[in-house]
């Protein structure tokens, strides 16, 4: 199978085009509002070169936790597992591009001194880019099905738990072996960065057995698929898909005066100083915190630690930390948080304390919840002993721990940040 489009669909939802404006669900644009969004349409339907391009590979492989696609090995653990709770057999890679076009006309805008005109033309430009990645997602629906298959959620380099520049080990693989010419320009610099910026790159897997996707609805693509009218369609329309521009950054160098409606900024401190290296907050960050974004803008988080047991010879152990996070006018504040055993472990249940009195020990863990109701950015000034044990036997030993997850979260949302200021794909919350 192989997909070719240089004259795809580009009839953006005017509900997803506000939703990237940042404008409320059910506010109508009125006014110079509705000007600017009007005039853009209409210029992009005039200039605007998009394009889509697919083609299925066969040849997929699970080894570790690493998946490989006709021989390339590529390091998100979420599409690993994704392909193996599906039985997956088979992927179809994608490429997508609102075409350069646009992201020329919004500089040349911005040049001109028309912010208001600049602001409008990047998101379309992005807007463009997440109607293409549904698009592709229905034709290949579509293509699955008619061969007794059924298609899995997309996922790209720079989303949660998949490095960025696994982009520069896709784009070839991408282009391998297709048998007709590529639709438009694209490169990939080395830091990963897509230029034209508004594309973007994806992976889809496929699969035979219905019945895995079935049981596991997040393997079901329709819940973030704002396709309309889909015949395909296995489930309700829920939640849109992750935005691949910042609203807040693009806003941030704009008069006061402009007629969008400012999403609520994130008030992260972008010069943060973490009581963890740099290295060690990056690693964490693509292998062990997994993020999601909710209907009304708030975040989930889980952070995986493993460490060992004071006793016992040094049992392995692993907790996961659930974080919530909310947006009001004192930036990102943290609305709940737990820390529990993963499932499944049974290292816990070695520790000293845990022997001695059980049910002493799990309330302590589950009752203590650091910095609740506070800005996400109080970590940094949150005065905690420095306890690395990696048990939990003790407040100090469990607080070190809390700090380890609320800093790599902080991170992981500041650089996701910094990516989407320099037109990077970000590290999704999905």
């Amino acid at each position: 199978m192989e997909l070719v489009d240089n004259k795809p669909d580009v009839s953006v939802q005017e509900a997803e085009f506000k939703r990237l404006l940042g404008y409320p669900r059910r506010h109508e644009l009125e006014d110079r509002a509705r000007e600017l969004a009007d005039a853009t349409r209409q210029w992009f339907a005039e200039h605007g070169r998009p394009w889509i391009y697919a083609r299925k590979a066969d040849a997929v492989e699970l080894v570790g936790e690493r998946l490989i696609i006709s021989g390339t090995k590529f390091s998100s653990k979420h599409l690993h597992d994704q392909f193996k709770t599906a039985e997956a057999h088979g992927a179809v890679l994608v490429a997508v591009s609102a075409g350069r076009e646009c992201e020329e006309k919004a500089r040349e805008l911005w040049q001109a001194g028309k912010p208001d005109e600049y602001f409008f033309m990047e998101m379309f430009g992005s807007a463009v880019v997440e109607h293409l990645v549904t698009v592709a997602s229905g034709r290949i629906c579509g293509w699955a099905d008619s061969q007794k298959m059924v298609a899995l959620p997309h996922y790209s380099p720079g989303y949660s738990g998949w490095d960025v520049a696994d982009q520069n080990k896709l784009w070839p693989l991408i282009r391998q072996n297709r048998t007709q010419g590529f639709p438009g320009p694209l490169e990939v610099m080395d830091t990963g960065m897509l230029r034209p910026k508004k594309s973007l790159l994806a992976v889809f897997g496929v699969t035979r057995h219905l019945d895995k996707v079935q049981s596991a609805r997040h393997l079901v693509p329709c819940g973030n698929c704002f396709l309309p009218n889909c015949q395909y369609r296995r489930a309700p329309h829920k939640h849109s898909p992750p935005q691949i521009e910042s609203v807040n950054r693009l806003q941030s160098d704009l008069p006061e005066n402009l007629p969008a409606k400012r999403a609520s900024a994130s008030g992260l401190n972008q010069n943060a100083k973490y009581s963890v290296g740099t290295k060690a907050l990056r690693k964490w960050s693509q292998e062990r915190l997994e993020l999601k974004t909710l209907p009304d803008g708030s975040v989930e988080a889980l952070f995986r630690y493993e460490g060992t047991t004071c006793s016992n010879l040094g049992q392995p152990l692993e907790f996961h930390y659930h974080i919530k996070l909310g947006l009001s006018e004192r930036g990102c504040i943290i609305s709940d948080a737990l820390c529990v055993p993963a499932p499944g472990d049974i290292g816990h249940t070695k520790q000293c304390e845990f022997l001695a009195d059980a049910g002493s020990l799990m309330d302590h863990i589950a009752g203590e919840k650091p910095l609740l109701g506070k800005p996400l950015d109080d970590v940094l000034t949150w005065a905690r002993p420095h306890s690395p044990s990696g048990c939990y036997c003790d407040a100090d030993r469990r607080a070190h721990k809390w700090g380890l997850a609320l800093e790599v979260l902080h991170f992981t949302l500041v650089q996701r940040e910094k990516r989407l200021a320099n037109g990077q794909p970000a590290t999704i919350l999905k």
